[in-house]
């Protein structure tokens, strides 16, 4: 309905259910390529470049990237793949909204699956209460500024997104599978390009627009997965986001893992969403 064309890559026939992989901040598509190539087998795999990112339309003014627009991105997604209910995965930013869709739109979401970022409610509760989070998260804040941000990504020949996946203090773990020249070649490329770097900042220029929530629960199963030595988010808040899901909550923290878990534990993280994929969960009373 926004008129906005999206960008995907899908694995696996058409027919198959549907698993729907959503990306975080600074990244596209290109993050989920372990589990397009794992998840091929059984369903149709199908990871989007969010709004404003990679070759998915860019509206230019941030308003257009409220958390409602984004949830609402989602719905008509499915719905235009042919799709009624799906799968739904996602990591980082694309985790925040993988939360609020399956709290909006319950009966869309079959099974959910989040890569670390606790339940939205946890998240604003928590910062509030701990100002290493609330440190930890103070580029939510910086973002905030006009055009400062974008440029600081540049300078440099991009120093500050390269570090982001390979400096030891954010970067992938030393047991991690590390990026490759060619894996960091394709994030450079996609967001040097003319004002690429402008839409994904938007998503978080919005992100007082509709925190708190209204509604909170999530009734379908739910697996979320963390690395623990996730630089920018603590994982005290994982166990607490088991609160707010009224059904089966499967959580497991991996203890030598980075923030960029489907990437720096490809293996581990597949294997663990097979296992919660086959479970037969009954809803609790």
């Amino acid at each position: 309905d926004s008129g906005l064309r999206f960008h995907y890559v899908a694995a696996g026939e058409r027919g198959k259910p549907l698993m729907l992989l959503l990306h975080g901040f600074p990244e596209f598509w290109y993050s989920w390529r372990h589990q397009l190539r794992e998840f091929k087998s059984e369903y149709r795999v199908v990871a989007l470049d969010l709004r404003g990112y990679g070759e998915t339309d860019a509206p230019s003014h941030k308003e257009n990237y409220k958390l409602d627009c984004l949830i609402t991105d989602i719905k008509d997604i499915l719905e235009s793949l042919g799709y009624n209910k799906c799968v739904l995965i996602g990591h980082d930013w694309g985790g925040m909204i993988a939360w609020l869709v399956a709290v909006c739109y319950p009966e869309m979401v079959t099974k959910l699956i989040v890569v670390n970022f606790p339940h939205p409610s946890v998240f604003t509760e928590y910062i509030l209460r701990h100002p290493s989070q609330l440190i930890k998260s103070g580029y939510y804040f910086f973002f905030q500024m006009p055009w400062f941000p974008e440029f600081m990504f540049t300078v440099n020949d991009f120093k500050v997104l390269k570090s982001l996946f390979t400096s030891q203090a954010t970067g992938i773990g030393r047991k991690g599978c590390r990026l490759t020249a060619e894996d960091i070649e394709a994030y450079l490329y996609v967001f040097s390009q003319p004002g690429a770097l402008t839409g994904p900042i938007n998503h978080y220029r919005n992100i007082f627009s509709c925190l708190p929530l209204q509604h909170h629960e999530v009734i379908m199963p739910t697996l979320l997965l963390w690395g623990e030595r996730d630089a920018f988010m603590e994982v005290e808040m994982a166990e607490i986001t088991r609160i707010y899901v009224k059904n089966h909550f499967r959580l497991t923290i991996l203890s030598e893992a980075s923030h960029w878990l489907q990437q720096d534990q490809p293996d581990i993280v597949n294997k663990l969403i097979w296992t919660f994929l086959k479970e037969e969960t009954t809803r609790k009373r």
